[in-house]
């Protein structure tokens, strides 16, 4: 039986070879302009909102079709709306992967977009390090989140955060970060202790931003790596972006030029070296120019040298004869900057937290020798 793609009989002769090169290299047409559906214009009949599919929708994804249609919401809140059932298409519940023909009737029920996120104050211990009238600095500790995330909706990680925190204890914060993250200026991951700078005004935030963008805030931190390093001194400069896989990782295996991928630069350097019962431990010095997400713990995994307790990026859950620690082993020891109001250096550090000091003098147990 001929095959559908064959010539017509009688024209099996002719050769396609001149449409072919008439299309070769030619640019592929652009994918069709989907008009985007102004929500707020749908009256909600119960609580549904009702609009027709446009002609333009044929052959998309559902869950595709209303990212682009409505650009206020995202496609991930696109696909946890079909999950949850509020979504129908013809009157029948819909599924993110059905394609659409144009025409069709869809209804999303309930609100769209997610009840918006505000922080509010908590009366929460804070280690104070430093404070005036423009800005302060916290000593953070492991386990505290520096802000909800703005997807977390109102569930527990929007308590007890260090914002949380900051508003109770300050009655003014800079707004520059939104009602979500009042005074935030740069952050520490959740696992990670130390110092951390918060702004009380605009103008102080919109200073310290431009100061860390040009590199003029030193940061160093001090963290214990599994391994002996090679070297005394080593330079990391990986870009580092987004693991496309696990989306919980960064990774320095994405070249830059990709979406998402920026330069990172690090300066670690040996403070001691632990070769013991529990095997062999460095602790370092790492000085950060960039502050990229998990920048150290990228970078020395790239070394091929996990932080201790960071289980994210390759380092064991526990050592044989050890507690296991719960939680990295980094900690943002120094903080150096010129006010930006006074223009007076400030220059402070943060000794080990208990917890970090006690597992460093359980891994130097029993060792031969330290250097």
């Amino acid at each position: 039986m001929p095959s559908k793609h064959m010539l017509p009989k009688g024209q099996r002769r002719r050769t396609v070879k001149p449409e072919y090169r008439a299309t070769r290299g030619a640019d592929p047409p652009p994918p069709p302009v989907i008009p985007t559906i102004d929500l707020d214009e749908e009256e909600p009949q119960d609580g549904v909102r009702t609009f027709t599919a446009a002609p333009e929708a044929a052959g998309l994804r559902l869950d595709q079709y209303l990212a682009q249609a409505i650009p206020d919401i995202s496609r991930a809140r696109v696909q946890l709306l079909i999950e949850n059932e509020q979504v129908r298409v013809d009157g029948h519940p819909a599924k993110p992967k059905q394609k659409l023909h144009g025409g069709e009737a869809i209804e999303i029920e309930g609100s769209p977009q997610p009840p918006p996120l505000h922080a509010f104050p908590e009366d929460i211990p804070l280690d104070v390090v430093y404070e005036d009238k423009r800005l302060a600095v916290i000593n953070k500790p492991a386990g505290m989140m520096v802000h909800a995330g703005a997807g977390s909706g109102e569930d527990t990680r929007n308590s007890g955060t260090l914002v949380n925190a900051l508003l109770h204890h300050f009655n003014h914060l800079s707004a520059v970060g939104g009602e979500l993250r009042p005074g935030i200026v740069h952050r520490l991951d959740k696992l990670t202790s130390g110092l951390i700078l918060v702004a009380k005004d605009d103008s102080t935030h919109r200073k310290l931003g431009e100061m860390f963008s040009q590199r003029q805030v030193a940061k160093t931190y001090l963290a214990l790596v599994h391994g002996r390093l090679p070297r005394e001194a080593i330079t990391v400069e990986l870009p580092i972006g987004r693991d496309l896989v696990r989306r919980t990782r960064m990774t320095t295996r994405r070249p830059l030029g990709h979406e998402g991928v920026r330069a990172a630069v690090s300066h670690v350097k040996v403070i001691e070296r632990i070769a013991g019962h529990y095997g062999p431990f460095t602790l370092v010095e790492v000085r950060i120019e960039t502050g990229r997400t998990h920048q150290i713990r990228v970078h020395m995994q790239a070394l091929g040298h996990p932080v201790v307790g960071d289980t994210l990026y390759g380092a064991p859950h526990t050592v044989p004869g050890l507690e296991p620690l719960n939680r990295n082993f980094l900690h943002a020891a120094h903080l150096a900057f010129t006010h930006p109001q006074t223009h007076k250096m400030v220059d402070l550090h943060a000794p080990l937290p208990v917890e970090l000091d006690t597992y460093l003098n359980a891994v130097r147990t029993a060792q031969p020798g330290v250097r």
